[in-house]
Formats: structure tokens, sequence, C-alpha cells
């Protein structure tokens, strides 16, 4: 199939900002389920989500756990200066490598006030566990895409560049919600199985799960996988252009291990029900990946290109078992537990699922990918769902409420 000529603005609609949610509800289970099966919609509490997935279903999560990615600096004359960390250029850009350094860090940044900021260092001193640390960074070269390469350095070597994270810097909410973050979203923005550093944004679908959830999933004989997608800022990037096709899809880092590739392989096709958009990329990712080193023997594992799927010639179709054996074929090979890559994939009205039989997800932006991705699942229906949404008192966006869709 080739690339889809898709208007953006078929997949916009209305979102009242007060619909909006600002804060997480007390607890995680009582956000309400909007559940479409078979094109049937109906109502629930997430706490009673285990009643509408199949028996014997496997479920994959998204074990990413969000940074505090934002840090404040002040310039001598008063004025703040925010910085963003968005991905680590040196001396690693693997992200777990890159937070276990000792010393001075480049990462790509967004600079809040850049302007106000032409040059110089700048510096804070902060307190981590009862040990003083001088912090400081030097702005570096500005990309075309406004963002700006950043050293960090700091005078304690014994500490490393995680820790200054985790004690110097914010919870990166999203530019939708209108306030400052705090103590209640250093829980809340994060799902309790979070366990992979490394998203500057939360797999949002994940927020709604408690233990009690999890609990009455395991006695419906509901297995459990996971995975891990960073997910990037470009997650909440805007499509920009009137036709997809001059759309550049985010990079993001995943890690997949052997044994969940074998479970796959393993329990398909019994239904698979990804939690999250980020799963739903990961899991599809990998079958392209597959493909890839089946139709080039002797290939190297390449990352997934965003248009991957819709540039296929071969009318030959490789089933699912044979795309994932083949990345555990080359795992082998190289002696590796764990497939550490990336994936632009960009999935769109058009777009043929291979794996996954049903995601829970949240509501999404207006035109983002995100929403894309839904329509790609729903069709039409996607309409609807939404219409639904919004007549009928549904909160929106990260900390909104929950949808679960299964065909």
């Amino acid at each position: 199939m080739s690339i889809p000529e898709i208007n953006i603005e078929d997949f916009s609609y209305e979102l009242p900002p007060d619909r909006i949610a600002q804060h997480p509800l007390p607890e995680r289970d009582s956000s309400r389920l909007l559940c479409s099966i078979d094109g049937a919609i109906k109502e629930d509490l997430f706490r009673n989500l285990a009643g509408y997935i199949p028996e014997g279903s496997m479920m994959v999560f998204n074990d990413t756990r969000v940074i505090r990615a934002r840090m404040i600096f002040q310039k001598p004359t008063g004025t703040h200066i925010e910085i963003f960390c968005l991905e680590p250029v040196g001396p690693t850009c693997e992200i777990n490598h890159a937070f276990q350094q000792h010393g001075p860090v480049v990462w790509r940044c967004l600079i809040g006030n850049a302007k106000r900021w032409k040059h110089g260092i700048l510096e804070k001193r902060i307190d981590i566990s009862g040990s003083g640390v001088t912090l400081q960074i030097d702005k570096k070269s500005e990309s075309d895409q406004g963002t700006f390469l950043v050293v960090f350095s700091w005078d304690q070597p014994e500490m490393t560049f995680g820790e200054l994270l985790e004690g110097s810097g914010r919870i990166p909410l999203p530019p939708y919600i209108s306030r400052e973050d705090d103590a209640t979203d250093i829980l809340r923005y994060q799902t309790i199985y979070a366990l992979q550093d490394g998203s500057v944004a939360a797999p949002t679908a994940g927020l709604h799960f408690t233990a009690e959830v999890m609990n009455s999933l395991r006695t419906r004989n509901i297995l459990r996988e996971q995975v891990t997608l960073h997910v990037g800022l470009g997650t909440f990037k805007p499509v920009s252009v009137s036709h997809l096709s001059e759309h550049v899809m985010h990079e993001e880092p995943i890690i997949v291990t052997a044994r969940t590739i074998r479970h796959l392989i393993n329990h398909l096709p019994k239904p698979v029900i990804t939690v999250g958009t980020t799963s739903v990329r990961t899991l599809e990712s990998l079958y392209w990946m597959g493909v890839s080193l089946i139709r080039k023997p002797g290939s190297a594992l390449k990352k997934t290109g965003q248009w991957d799927p819709y540039n296929q010639t071969d009318k030959h179709e490789i089933q699912v078992s044979e795309a994932l054996q083949a990345l555990l074929n080359l795992m082998q090979q190289q002696g590796v537990d764990e497939l550490t890559t990336s994936t632009c994939l960009l999935i769109v009205p058009g777009y043929r699922f291979r794996i996954i039989h049903g995601m829970i997800t949240n509501f999404h932006q207006p035109g983002s990918t995100l929403l894309m991705l839904i329509a790609a699942f729903l069709g039409e229906k996607w309409k609807e769902v939404y219409q639904h949404a919004l007549a009928n008192g549904f909160r929106f966006l990260s900390y909104g409420d929950s949808c679960l869709f299964l065909r």
C-alpha cells in the first residue's frame, strides 16, 4: 500500500478547554471507562475493566518511567531559564547509560526564555540527600527545530546525572495542563508499574491502574507482559501541515525482551490487548522489524520508519510468528536477551494491525497522530465515540478518563 493521502482537518473536533482534566481524580481507578466493543458503546468505571477483557487474553504494558525533565535556573538578573531535557547526546545516546554518567553530559533540550540567555554558564546550588552540589549548564548549538545542545556538569562526581535530575528536576506536565506541578503529580503522573527511566511524558493509559485492578485481571487468567517505549516530547507535537505525507514522526527508543517476544509467539492468535498507544506502536513495530530481516537476509536490525508499512512492494504476506521469530533468531546470534532499538512508526487509517486485537487508551488531542491511530483501529466509528464522550461529560487528555476498544 502507498502512503495514505490524509487531510489533517478530517481528524479535528471541538475540545472545550474545560473538558481537559487539570488534576487527577482522588483514586486512579475511579475514572470513567468508555467501552467500544465491536462498535457497541457502553459506559462503566475503570475499576471494572477486567469484566470486559476476554479471559485468557494477554495485556501488554509500557513500563517506562517519567523522569523529572524540567529544571529551573536563574540568571544574576533574576530572569528564570527553564531547561527541558529531551534526549541524551553525549558521551552516550543510550538513555540508561546516560543516567549513570558521573561527569559532564550533553543533552538535547528545549529552553524556555532562550532569548534571554545568550551566552555564559548558569549554575544552581542544590541539596540531594543532605549533600550540596553545584550544577552548571552551558548552552551550545541550536537546531532548526528549536532545540539546543546543553552541557551539564557538577562538582560532586560521586553523583550520577540521574540522581541530579531526580533531586533537582520537576515533573514535566504536558502543556495543556495549565498549572505548575505539585507534590501530587510526583505519584500520579507515573504508573504504579513504572520501572525504566526515560520518558518525558507519561504513558497515560496506564495511570488508571491500581493493585486492585491488576488483581482482578489475574483472577480472569489474563496474562501480563511489559515492553518499554520512552515517550518523547513529539507525543505532544501538533501536526502542523495540511497533508500527513509532509509530517515528520518523532523517533522513540524501545526495549523488548526475548522472553516477551517468545510469549507473544506462543500466545497468538489469542487476543493481545495493549495498554496505551505506545504499546501499540511498540508491538506493531516489532512485526515490521522482523519483516525487514526476512526480506533482506543478513541485514542488520533497523528502526521502524514512519512509512515502512506503506512502502511494501512484496505481495507476499509474512506471518506474525515468522517476523517475531526472525527477531529472536537475530538476538540469539548476537547473544542478547533484550532488543534495544527505536521506532518512528506512524499508524493512520488504512493501516492493518498485525498483532493487537484491542487497546486501552485515553482521549487524544484534535488533529494529533495519536487520534489518527485510534481512527486506524476504529474507522469512522471514532467520531461517534468522541461525540459520545463530549456529550456525556467525559474528561479528556492525560489526567482524563479512559477508553477500551475491542474488536
